[in-house]
């Protein structure tokens, strides 16, 4: 991927990685479970409302 299609998210997530990569081992471990759970819940659809069996 080239600069010219970078998006703010793709720079967020630059960042993050960056803050992440800054921090102690253990703390990087834990800040990039964080990420990954993050990520699954937006790749799931963790941001949409689950319908109510009903």
């Amino acid at each position: 991927m080239n600069t010219e299609d970078q998006t703010p998210l793709d720079d967020a997530l630059v960042s993050t990685l960056a803050v992440i990569e800054a921090q102690p081992l253990e703390a990087r471990a834990a800040a990039y479970v964080q990420l990954h759970e993050h990520l699954r819940e937006r790749l799931e659809g963790g941001d949409v409302p689950a319908q109510v069996a009903g």
